[in-house]
């Protein structure tokens, strides 16, 4: 049945099959976390947000480095549950501080930070980890329908939030999300084991990536290709961001309470995935595979310069809705599984430490960067639409970043990426 919508092997299905669920988890954990954290940031003021945020980029400063040295350390199938796992027991001690209600205010602000570390963190380990166990010509086959696994999480999440916010409450919904991670780590395990049984990776793939802490910034400075990827996350955080801003101050418009506010930032979630699941069940894998990668990555950045015109023209949160739902779509189902295909052609220690520091501490220092900057702009007059129309020139960019990243991988990758022999698994 599989096989009818999913160019899959015989041997792949399994590991297929557990990587959808492992996303699934993952980002239906994270969705349903998500709605309570906007509306925490919408309780404690827009203005507080820029302050949030840079705290974000603080700790991710922090954070990376400890990532890449235990990474240098210890084996994926030890390393990536305990994170999982360390986040778990985080996210209990905020259900219970939050349920005990200590120092109400100060809990929202740290949880608020915690969940933007978190979820760009568990998501980059996640394409780490794919693009660790998939070979590259495996990835543009499979990454689309992988990527569907987090669409349906997303899909899951928000509409639990936005049916159970106000019947049962915002915090005791924490505890849906600890028992996703938990499965979450589980599916680590199967995969490493399909990885080692069937994939036939040696041993040095399973075994600690080396190195020191810093190498993978090291790495990241001295590539073109690397600086690219970087820029393409930071363009498209920065242009998330102004959307972002938008969003929350529309939806605190409409909002009544704590419970109505988190029930509005859950559906509009639900809107967004429901798009992006139809466009990856039935264009994902037909455009990276005919139009080529240039065309699946340029679709976003199109979107969005198209979208901020729109907004401009109409500050509606109708049409926020509407923007918000394509870019989305388009992001999740052809951009992000695109740029991580890109990642399954470099080495692992820029998979693991490369690719960790543009996914965190890049995106989050676009997002203070950018919020500050809309800060600025704010104060010197510009009104929504005014922002809106600053934020096209940086889509302008993304795009024309993602089309030089098309070009580049398509002079980089070797000829054997074309054969059907996997490029981690020896011709037999």
């Amino acid at each position: 049945m599989l096989k009818r919508f999913v160019d899959v092997r015989d041997e792949e299905v399994g590991a297929v099959l557990w990587s959808f669920l492992y996303f699934f988890t993952l980002m239906c954990g994270y969705a349903i976390l998500r709605p309570i954290r906007n509306e925490m940031g919408t309780a404690g003021s827009i203005k507080g947000l820029n302050w949030l945020m840079t705290a974000t980029f603080l700790v991710m400063l922090v954070a990376v480095p400890a990532y890449s040295a235990v990474v240098a350390r210890w084996p994926r199938r030890v390393v990536i549950p305990f994170i999982y796992r360390f986040f778990l027991v985080s996210l209990l001690a905020f259900f219970v501080l939050l349920k005990l209600e200590v120092a109400r205010e100060l809990v929202a602000r740290v949880f608020y930070v915690w969940l933007s570390v978190y979820n760009l963190f568990v998501v980059s380990i996640f394409w780490s980890f794919m693009a660790d166990v998939f070979a590259s010509n495996q990835s543009k086959r499979l990454f689309g329908f992988i990527a569907a696994g987090g669409t349906v999480g997303m899909l899951a999440g928000p509409f639990l939030v936005g049916r159970l916010a106000v019947p049962v409450g915002p915090v005791n919904l924490i505890l849906f999300s600890a028992v996703m991670l938990e499965v979450s780590a589980q599916c680590v395990r199967r995969l490493s084991g399909w990885a080692h049984d069937v994939q036939h990776q040696p041993p040095t793939a399973e075994g600690p990536v080396g190195g020191g802490v810093l190498d993978g910034l090291k790495l990241l400075v001295t590539s073109p290709f690397l600086l690219a990827l970087g820029l393409n996350v930071f363009l498209y955080a920065a242009t998330s961001t102004f959307l972002y801003y938008q969003e929350v101050q529309l939806v605190a418009q409409v909002g009544k309470d704590e419970a109505a506010r988190t029930a509005v930032f859950g559906d509009i979630d639900f809107i967004v995935q429901l798009v992006t699941l139809g466009l990856q069940a039935l264009v994902t894998g037909r455009v990276i595979s005919r139009l080529g990668l240039g065309a699946a990555l340029a679709v976003a950045p199109v979107v969005t310069v198209l979208g901020f015109l729109g907004l401009a023209a109409a500050p509606l949160l109708a049409v926020l809705i509407a923007f918000k739902a394509v870019r989305g779509a388009s992001h999740y189902a052809l951009e992000r599984p695109s740029r991580e295909v890109l990642f399954t052609t470099v080495d692992r220690e820029a998979r693991y430490k490369s690719k960790s520091f543009i996914d965190t501490v890049v995106y989050r220092g676009s997002d203070s960067l950018s919020g500050w900057l809309q800060a600025g702009l704010s104060k010197l007059g510009l009104s929504m639409t005014g922002l809106s129309l600053a934020a096209v020139p940086l889509a302008g960019l993304w795009l024309a970043v993602s089309l030089y990243l098309a070009r580049h991988q398509r002079r980089q990758t070797p000829a054997a990426l074309a054969s059907p022999v996997p490029d981690n698994v020896p011709a037999r």
